[in-house]
């Protein structure tokens, strides 16, 4: 198994305006559609924390996608972390 197939877990702390505008709905189709599961859940701060787990290639598009700039609201900042996948998470929830 390469690097790229790795599975990983990636906690993403998106910064911004990102709450009150479908941001968790968006990011929840495009993990999907990557084939990721996890969770996109509102902060009290305004921040929006993504943990996403799949093939780190999977896991790192989608982080692209969330510094895209073409994400519902205004994305200022995206803060990550990685780490070796968990495999406890099914599905893809907006929280």
């Amino acid at each position: 198994m390469g690097e790229s197939d790795e599975l990983v877990r990636l906690s993403a702390w998106v910064h911004g305006r990102v709450q009150g505008v479908g941001f968790r709905w968006w990011t929840r189709s495009r993990a999907l559609e990557l084939g990721l599961t996890g969770h996109a859940t509102n902060a009290r701060d305004g921040r929006v924390h993504v943990v996403a787990e799949g093939r780190r290639d999977d896991c790192a598009r989608l982080l692209e996608l969330l510094r895209s700039g073409d994400t519902p609201g205004r994305v200022t900042l995206v803060v990550e972390s990685w780490e070796p996948a968990r495999g406890d998470m099914t599905g893809f929830e907006e929280r």
